[in-house]
């Protein structure tokens, strides 16, 4: 019997090496990207983001345009020396004028009014199925059964086209804001005043904070009646609604101005500032009675024989509190908005 003796010391085992991809093994890919509830929610809102990506381009390419267009139709009456009103007598200042004219009317007669509805139609087609859809297909219950909680499931749900909606919107108020300024209000052909009915809703932080309200508006809605047609139809409804009740409170979002002046019997009375909101004005007669505008139907001679006028305005330098104070009052709203859906939706039965 022969053994055999082994020199140096031993050296342990090394662990086998676990299989490659050559030798016909197959190793563990990880998932790149968001992943569970936020990669279902981007995968069920895919169709909207690419909608409101694809519009927000088309929106912007025409106002970067206009202001483009609108730029070089001023300079060529600058140099022709036709920027005075003086001059559109002229027949090539007249052609001139004219352009500008269509391109500034079709900002103030289009763009403006159909900015101003973003807040309706985000409402109606981004937040009022977004819910309901799931309450009519029964889903909402299967989702809430699964690992993930209500809270976090419906935040998620919100969180992407809510994002969606607000760097869509914040790049739209921008450019309007801008063109705006720049073209309309500084133009030499349109006057356009901050506080009028289609020019306040787009510019500043108002479409932003109208639209994320509505969206969160819209949910609300969707969930209260669980039916998508239903809802849509109704969040718009109920979002225009909203806007028409804030238009009657937004005068006193901020301090009004109060003045006295002069009756002009020549412009009706008080004549406020430029650009500025005239909320309510009236006469003062000799005896320090003051009579509100609507009573001068009533007796015409009386207040045009009135020495004095008052009125009660908002100048532009109101414009910025009062769109932030609006604003404070919508992003509270649609925290609230959002406590009471996640209630609804927590309590039993959802």
């Amino acid at each position: 019997m022969s053994t055999s003796t082994l020199s140096g010391h031993a050296t342990p085992p090394r662990p086998a090496a676990a299989p490659s991809a050559a030798n016909g093994g197959s190793a563990p890919a990880r998932r790149r990207g968001p992943s569970g509830v936020l990669w279902l929610v981007l995968h069920q809102n895919r169709a909207a983001i690419r909608s409101v990506a694809i519009l927000l381009v088309l929106v912007s390419a025409v106002l970067i345009a206009m202001h483009v267009l609108i730029q070089d139709r001023i300079g060529v009456m600058q140099q022709t020396s036709c920027v005075t009103p003086s001059s559109w007598d002229r027949i090539e200042c007249r052609i001139q004028f004219g352009r500008v004219e269509l391109l500034t009317r079709m900002f103030t007669d289009v763009l403006q009014p159909a900015v101003t509805a973003v807040p309706v139609l985000v409402g109606m087609f981004l937040g009022g199925p977004l819910l309901a859809q799931e309450y009519e297909r029964g889903t909402v219950r299967l989702a809430l059964t699964q690992s993930v909680s209500p809270r976090r499931w419906l935040l998620t749900r919100l969180a992407v086209p809510g994002a969606t909606v607000l760097v869509a919107t914040a790049v739209l108020a921008a450019l309007t804001s801008w063109v705006w300024w720049s073209d309309i209000y500084h133009g030499p052909v349109a006057f356009d005043p901050p506080f009028q009915g289609f020019t306040y809703p787009v510019l500043g932080v108002a479409p932003v904070a109208w639209s994320v309200f509505g969206l969160v508006l819209g949910v609300l809605v969707g969930q209260l009646l669980r039916r998508t047609v239903a809802a849509v139809l109704v969040s718009g409804v109920v979002v225009a609604l909203a806007q028409a009740v804030t238009v009657a409170w937004r005068p006193f979002f901020w301090p009004l101005v109060e003045e006295e002046q002069p009756y002009n019997n020549t412009l009706g009375g008080f004549v406020q500032p430029g650009g500025s909101w005239l909320v309510e004005r009236g006469v003062v007669l000799a005896d320090g009675t003051r009579l509100m505008n609507e009573k001068c139907y009533e007796s015409a001679e009386v207040c045009q024989e009135a020495p004095t006028s008052w009125g009660q305005y908002h100048p532009v330098s109101h414009f910025v509190p009062i769109q932030l104070v609006e604003a404070g009052l919508l992003l509270v709203l649609t925290a609230l908005v959002v406590a009471v859906v996640l209630r609804r939706l927590t309590r039993a039965g959802v």
